[in-house]
């Protein structure tokens, strides 16, 4: 439970952008303080400019800060956008950052960062809440789903922040933006999905790690674990839930050649939960027994989601991931357990398929949840799916997409981004000619954008930069674990890594892609 805390501020689902150490060496300056002032800013089609304003901050190093605020005629909306300008050191670069949750962009770290590392820095709060577990922007005062909002944070923002920050930044130093890159994880990561679908000449290199593809199934699939201990009538500990876990890591954890408490393809992790059943579990000071009802609950967890007649709807939580986001328990008002379930699934169906924001998810059915399942890919897949597998507007734009996905990822089950892939090699030529733009890297032992006990690439950004300006696709991605005890490649779909069987585990060169 004391990550969770953390989760909520810095990444909840759709989490944090990833901040890069990237800096490459200053391409132009721009170092007059007394440039930073309104400019005109050319308004995106469909949208009319309402504001300019240009602050200067001292921040290290000193940028120019012009947000732009616009509206959509007959919409009502006020969307902000923020160009942060670094009056010494532009590499010629500008780096739009994503949202998380119900968030459309980041204006705080990832936003300075950006200009610390030489680019032009955009982001955008699409009219809406910059408090990522905030809905109340969904319903208009009729209880009317609001189109205008709902669409600027789907799609439209994102296009409109990367006009604004390419003609702002234009502006002030008097030359085009040279490379535009996306950075985001989670929601950052479905935009950038997006705008390599829709807009494929917007940025040239898109990183989109953890990307919430498929929301419409995703949204609400993460209510699963909650239906099912509601209708099974089955509650299991933390320690029990924990127990699995637990179990799941020590059978499937040697798969890839070496023992280090992880389990490097949890979707291909044949543990049964019901070889638990009668264990003890010490829990608080008291003895629990894992009981039949609580192997069953757990495996439909694992399982995934499915309809009224059985069939699979989406994928479940990964075997070895933390399960407290998805299926922790607490105590309720009289002392029994209750499943208070996945925040950002509860909202959706809250605000945006009944449309009722007091609306009690404990109670929906199996029946129900299926028929929430087809309503939310029936009213906003074609919205906010984000799923086309067409990107061949971006492949000839000479665009590049890089995203890594954590296996243990809590928030949002790798099975979806995975799934993507497969849908996109399939309609483009198979997975070797897709890699000439598009590669996906897992990272075994990591959660949603960051943490877990597995490596995590140290420099996602470089590794795109140099792909997009010096033609070197990666066949890995350098990575190391938070503590910085193992380093590890990570493989390029499809491939994956391997212990070599000799060598320090915790060494990189100790393992192959295979």
């Amino acid at each position: 439970m004391r990550r969770i805390p953390r989760l909520l501020t810095a990444a909840v689902p759709l989490l944090l952008t990833a901040v890069t150490q990237f800096a490459p060496s200053a391409e132009a300056a721009r170092p007059a303080a007394e440039t930073c002032v309104s400019m005109p800013v050319s308004a995106p089609p469909g949208a009319k400019i309402e504001s300019v304003r240009a602050v200067r901050k001292t921040d290290a190093p000193a940028y120019c800060e012009i947000t732009v605020t616009l509206t959509h005629p007959g919409g009502g909306d006020h969307v902000k956008v923020a160009v942060a300008l670094p009056e010494t050191g532009w590499t010629g670069r500008l780096q739009a950052i994503g949202g998380s949750a119900y968030s459309a962009g980041d204006f705080d770290a990832p936003f300075v960062q950006a200009v610390k590392d030489g680019y032009s820095a955009v982001t955008t709060d699409a009219g809406v809440s910059s408090n990522p577990l905030d809905t109340s922007w969904a319903l208009t005062a009729d209880g009317k789903i609001d189109r205008t909002l709902l669409t600027n944070f789907a799609t439209r923002s994102v296009h409109e922040e990367a006009l604004i920050g390419k003609d702002v930044t234009q502006r002030y130093y008097h030359r085009p933006v040279s490379y535009s890159y996306w950075n985001g994880c989670s929601t950052g990561g479905r935009q950038g999905y997006s705008e390599a679908q829709h807009h494929a000449d917007d940025f040239d290199g898109i990183l989109a790690n953890a990307p919430a593809v498929h929301w419409a199934e995703f949204a609400v699939a993460t209510l699963w674990p909650q239906i099912v201990m509601n209708q099974d009538r089955d509650f299991p500990s933390d320690c029990v839930l924990s127990a699995f876990r637990q179990a799941a890591i020590q059978a499937c954890d040697a798969r890839d050649g070496v023992t280090n408490g992880i389990v490097d393809r949890p979707d291909e992790c044949g543990y049964d939960p019901r070889s638990l059943v009668g264990t003890k579990v010490l829990c608080d000071g008291r003895e629990l027994t894992v009981t039949a009802a609580d192997a069953e609950v757990m495996r439909k967890i694992w399982a995934g989601p499915t309809d009224e007649r059985g069939r699979k709807l989406w994928a479940g939580l990964p075997k070895g991931a933390d399960y407290q986001w998805l299926a922790g328990t607490k105590p309720g008002p009289d002392g029994t357990l209750t499943a208070p379930g996945f925040p950002v699934a509860v909202l959706w169906a809250q605000s945006f398929l009944e449309k009722q924001p007091a609306f009690d998810t404990s109670k929906l059915t199996y029946a129900q949840f299926a028929a929430l399942f087809r309503q939310s890919v029936r009213e906003y897949d074609d919205v906010i799916g984000t799923s086309d597998p067409d990107l061949s507007a971006f492949r000839h734009a000479g665009g590049k997409l890089l995203t890594f996905v954590g296996a243990n990822d809590q928030l949002i089950p790798p099975g979806g981004t995975l799934h993507y892939r497969e849908q996109v090699d399939r309609a483009m030529g198979g997975a070797q000619r897709v890699n000439d733009f598009y590669r996906l890297f897992l990272a075994p032992g990591v959660e949603h954008c960051f943490g877990g006990t597995g490596a995590q690439p140290t420099n996602p950004l470089g590794a795109l930069v140099d792909w997009v300006e010096h033609g070197k696709a990666p066949a890995t991605l350098a990575a190391a674990t938070a503590d910085g005890t193992a380093a590890r490649d990570l493989c390029a779909y499809p491939k994956v890594s391997r212990y070599t069987g000799h060598g320090d585990p915790a060494l990189a060169s100790s393992y192959r892609c295979r």
